[in-house]
C-alpha cells in the first residue's frame, strides 16, 4: 500500500504497509489475519522476533465461526476487530455526524422485503427466522441457491425494497456486519436485524434507525408491522430521519490497516495478550 494513503484518508504520517517479508525485521508492527494462522503456530512467522515489534491479532468473524484459538495464547501483543474492547476498534462501518442539516431521498421502493445470503446452514438461527417469517409475508432472497446477484448490481437491486433482512450469521456483543452498514443503510432501506440486542446497536446507531426481530413476540406480528408501515408513508419515512445529521460509512481492509497505524503511534508501553481464547469468546 502507497505510504501516502493513510494521509489521504486520515490525515496521518509515518503509515508504510508492505507484505514483503524481506522487510519483517525492520517492522514495527505484523498485522497477522488470523485465518492465514489458525491450523497450527508453524503458520506464523518463524525465527527471532525483533523485541521492539508488535504481533496485532486481526479477525473479522464471529467466535462462533472462529476455530483454532487454542494456540494464538501468549502470542499476540494486541487484538484487532470489531469489538468495542479491542485494542484496535475496527467495526465493519459507522454512522459520522455532519455540519450541517443533510437533504435526503430515499430511492423509489416498490417492492417489500429482500434478504442476500450466501452461507444458508438450515441450523442457523437466521435460516429459522426467515423460514417462519416468509409465512406471513413475500419475501424476496437472493444469493447462492436462491436469485443470482452480483456484487455490481447489490445496491441497485436492494434499493428497490422497502425493508431489507440485515440477519447475522451468528449472536455476538458488537457483531454488526456490512449487512447492515452497506447492504441496508448505504442501499437506502430499512434494516430488519437479527444480531445482538437492541441495545448493543443503539451504541452505534439510532434507536429509529432500524426494527430489531426481537421487538417482536413472534414472526407473524413482525410481518404485520411492515405491512403496515407499507401503507404508512409517514411512519416508514421516520425510519431515515438520522440522516439528516449522519452519513453511513462502509469501511474497507485499508481504513482498518490506518486504524492500526493510528493506535500503534499512541502505544506507551508494552502489552501481551495472554488468554486470546478467554478474552474472545467471553
Amino acid at each position: 500500500m502507497k505510504c501516502d494513503t493513510c494521509m489521504k484518508l486520515y490525515n496521518i504520517t509515518g503509515c508504510n504497509f508492505t507484505d514483503d517479508m524481506n522487510a519483517y525485521s525492520v517492522s514495527d508492527a505484523v498485522i497477522i489475519f488470523h485465518w492465514d494462522v489458525y491450523i497450527s503456530k508453524e503458520q506464523l512467522p518463524q525465527g527471532d522476533r525483533p523485541l521492539h515489534q508488535m504481533w496485532v491479532w486481526f479477525n473479522m468473524e464471529s467466535p462462533s465461526n472462529t476455530g483454532g484459538l487454542e494456540h494464538l495464547n501468549n502470542v499476540f501483543n494486541l487484538t484487532m476487530c470489531y469489538r468495542k474492547d479491542s485494542d484496535i476498534f475496527v467495526p465493519y462501518g459507522s454512522l459520522q455526524m455532519t455540519k450541517d442539516l443533510q437533504n435526503y431521498s430515499i430511492p423509489k421502493e416498490n417492492k417489500l422485503v429482500v434478504w442476500t445470503v450466501s452461507n444458508w446452514l438450515p441450523h442457523f438461527r437466521r435460516v429459522q427466522y426467515y423460514n417462519e417469517l416468509r409465512k406471513y409475508i413475500n419475501i424476496d432472497i437472493y444469493g447462492k441457491n436462491h436469485r443470482p446477484l452480483d456484487k455490481a448490481s447489490l445496491h441497485t437491486t436492494i434499493s428497490q425494497y422497502k425493508f431489507y433482512l440485515a440477519f447475522e450469521n451468528s449472536v455476538h456483543t458488537d457483531y454488526i456486519t456490512e449487512k447492515l452498514w452497506r447492504n441496508a443503510f448505504l442501499s437506502g432501506t430499512v434494516p430488519v436485524v437479527l444480531g445482538p440486542s437492541r441495545e448493543n446497536y443503539e451504541k452505534f446507531i439510532p434507536p429509529d434507525s432500524f426494527i430489531h426481530v426481537e421487538d417482536f413476540n413472534t414472526a407473524e406480528q413482525l410481518a404485520k408491522y411492515l405491512e403496515k408501515l407499507d401503507k404508512d408513508d409517514k411512519e416508514y419515512m421516520k425510519y431515515f430521519s438520522w440522516q439528516k445529521h449522519f452519513v453511513s460509512k462502509s469501511y474497507e481492509t485499508v481504513d482498518h490497516y490506518c486504524k492500526a497505524c493510528i493506535e500503534l503511534k499512541k502505544m506507551t508501553e508494552f502489552r501481551k495478550m495472554t488468554n486470546l481464547i478467554k478474552w474472545y469468546r467471553s
